[in-house]
């Protein structure tokens, strides 16, 4: 709601709520800081725990100068929310007296700022936009949902927003979500949602606002159990990580699947017919063969001495022992540990049968007893993932032992290391390796399980990542992010069914976004000639974009003159990336050191001075950038291991421009373009 203000104008008016909003939250965040804990906590843990929740609130009340609190107004008709008016905004803010002054875009009071139309205005009278350059407010637009006469039109503003120059990392889309997103955004935390979106469709950005809202929907429960974004590479993950604490959620954790399953250090790659069969969801079968065939069963029987006393326990009641618990569906360690006590039991009833009364503390020390031990270490030794995985790639008879009828001759062939490692310090492990491990972990010892994972540019994971990702929500849910004709890996995904069921999720459900809003019409439409070679039966990305966008292609001669269109889109305003095949950056690099430009590598971010970054196709998934260079297509293809992920690549790097995009070449065009 907002205080009335003697002025005829309305942009005086809205400044003036502006300034009143900020004012209130200053105000909020002055009392947070004011706050004295000295006769309210119990002990020093209390007083640190409470302590961190006075900063992290603070931080959250932060007032960011270029943020603006606002970006829309609600008028409601009256009787409906006693025809109040809302501002709605990135956060809650309130004054001196406890009413609202910005309302929290998550409250459900908010949703009809996305979701409203003509056809269903949603109890609205008049939607209004602002504009704001820099932190200043300086347009509004009216929407006036009620009135059938004003006809159903584009925003000017919405646009203008869309199309914003972007300098530095990626920006919250709060204020142009559009009501295909919303619907995403605002899913149920209960099941695992997949949404299937081309070039431009926002899908990275609906991931993280669905963070955002959930945690605001489900804050306490997602606070105890975790909340999760896995990004592809470290760059991707620099590029969006403002994101969230811009909408003034802090505590998200982020990461790579490499960050989740670093039990080694790697230092070695694998062939690609070699990653594609350890990426393979066959492994995990030979993996859990491997692990459970430490198990052998009792051939002796056990005698346990206590004082005068010998209790002896029978082979066979050892062998049904060790046999209930390897049937029963639980891990290799805790199985393990379960055992001693098992066996504890069996002596105790004999202790019982005697005349004895045995309790709790007298079977805990027969279970430590050294002929239970011995027991345990002969049956159930001990199992190290790492030292497991290394024997299983570097000793042919055993792997082929668990892989008989699962893997082929020629697969196992494969997997065997030319020179076995001779211990898990010196062994070259690779980022498929580490994965393997991660398996074996799970086999032994229950992986921790979060409250909520968001995975992005998940077409690129092998089953074997998939199964890695889904330890991580057994007890959660999941959004999963991608594009099926982005996937660039040998492993990429070829349908969400199938993937989804390697994450543990077979149940959830698809969505998809058409609607293109970041990529103009014209570049998406030429990239889409691609897609029938690489991904047919996928429907194209549809451009909602009124402005088409600058596309051209150069045929050029030399380095210099890709540096020459590279200045040409620096004339421009925004951020410019220069996209090449890998083995074209160097090259590329010292043509424009010998220019005199400077340039940021993916992932460091833009500024107003320095706006050019040097993108090695192979990292450019997922980032953005106003105006794109995209040097030698062929070259692009050329440097992968087969035409149809080199047709992915070179779609992903087609795809990366807001305004504009002009594509060099000296060799000819791949002919699908």
């Amino acid at each position: 709601m907002s205080a009335a203000v003697p002025t005829d104008d309305p942009l005086v008016r809205e400044r003036t709520h502006l300034s009143a909003s900020r004012d209130a939250l200053r105000a909020m965040r002055e009392e947070v800081e004011a706050l004295d804990i000295k006769d309210v906590t119990a002990n020093w843990v209390n007083s640190i725990v409470l302590e961190r929740q006075i900063e992290d609130r603070i931080k959250a009340l932060a007032d960011l100068a270029h943020t603006p609190l606002f970006f829309g107004r609600l008028d409601y008709l009256p009787p409906t929310q006693h025809g109040q008016r809302f501002y709605i905004g990135r956060r809650h803010v309130h004054d001196a007296q406890g009413d609202p002054m910005v309302i929290d875009w998550r409250a459900p009071v908010s949703q009809p700022y996305y979701q409203a139309s003509k056809k269903d205005p949603q109890d609205v009278g008049l939607r209004r936009r602002f504009g704001y350059t820099g932190g200043e407010l300086t347009a509004y637009e009216d929407e006036h949902l009620s009135d059938p006469a004003e006809l159903e039109q584009t925003s000017r503003l919405l646009q203008a927003e869309i199309e914003r120059p972007r300098v530095g990392p990626m920006r919250d889309i709060v204020a142009t979500i559009q009501p295909e997103q919303d619907e995403i955004v605002r899913s149920d935390l209960s099941g695992t949602l997949c949404v299937q979106g081309g070039p431009g469709t926002g899908k990275t950005a609906v991931g993280l606002h669905r963070v955002a809202y959930l945690l605001y929907a489900h804050r306490e429960r997602l606070a105890r159990t975790g909340t999760l974004v896995i990004g592809p590479n470290r760059s991707f993950l620099q590029y969006i990580e403002q994101v969230l604490p811009a909408l003034g959620e802090l505590e998200v954790k982020q990461a790579t699947v490499d960050d989740l399953v670093a039990h080694v250090e790697v230092r070695g790659t694998d062939e690609a017919a070699t990653a594609v069969v350890k990426g393979d969801a066959r492994m995990a079968e030979v993996l859990r063969r491997a692990v459970w065939s430490h198990v052998t069963l009792p051939k002796e029987p056990l005698m346990v001495v206590r004082g005068s006393r010998r209790w002896r326990v029978p082979a066979y009641e050892l062998e049904e022992i060790v046999r209930e618990l390897t049937e029963r569906d639980i891990r290799y360690g805790a199985a393990r540990e379960a055992l001693p006590q098992r066996i504890a039991h069996a002596v105790l009833v004999r202790m019982e049968q005697a005349g004895e009364a045995p309790d709790d503390r007298v079977q805990n020390a027969v279970a430590r007893n050294a002929a239970v031990k011995a027991v345990v270490k002969e049956c159930w030794p001990p199992v190290e993932p790492a030292k497991l995985v290394l024997r299983l790639l570097g000793d042919a008879e055993f792997l082929a032992e668990h892989a008989e009828g699962v893997l082929s001759e020629e697969e196992q062939k494969l997997l065997l290391w030319a020179k076995p490692a001779r211990s898990v310090k010196t062994a070259k492990w690779s980022a498929a390796d580490a994965v393997l491990i991660d398996e074996v972990t799970d086999l032994v010892e229950r992986t921790h399980s979060l409250g909520h994972v968001v995975l992005d540019e998940a077409q690129d994971l092998s089953p074997m990542q998939y199964r890695a990702v889904g330890r991580r929500c057994t007890t959660g849910s999941a959004t999963v992010l991608g594009d099926l004709a982005q996937g660039t890996t040998p492993w990429a995904t070829e349908s969400w069914e199938t993937a989804l069921a390697h994450l543990g999720k077979p149940d959830s459900r698809v969505e998809e976004l058409t609607a293109g809003f970041r990529v103009p019409s014209e570049v998406i439409a030429y990239a889409s000639r691609l897609l029938p070679h690489m991904a047919p039966g996928l429907a194209p990305v549809e451009s909602v974009r009124e402005n088409p966008g600058a596309f051209e292609i150069r045929e050029v001669t030399s380095d210099a003159e890709v540096v020459a269109a590279c200045v040409d889109a620096l004339g421009n305003e925004g951020s410019i990336g220069l996209i090449a095949a890998d083995a074209r950056i160097a090259p590329l690099a010292e043509a424009l050191g010998a220019a005199g430009l400077s340039y940021l590598s993916p992932g460091e971010e833009t500024t107003a001075e320095s706006r050019l970054t040097l993108v090695p196709a192979s990292l450019a998934k997922g980032l953005e950038y106003d105006y794109v260079v995209l040097d030698e297509p062929a070259a692009v293809v050329d440097g992968e291991p087969d035409e149809r992920t080199g047709l992915r690549r070179l779609y992903v790097a087609l795809t990366r421009a807001v305004s504009g995009l002009t594509l060099t070449h000296t060799a000819p065009l791949p002919p699908q373009l």
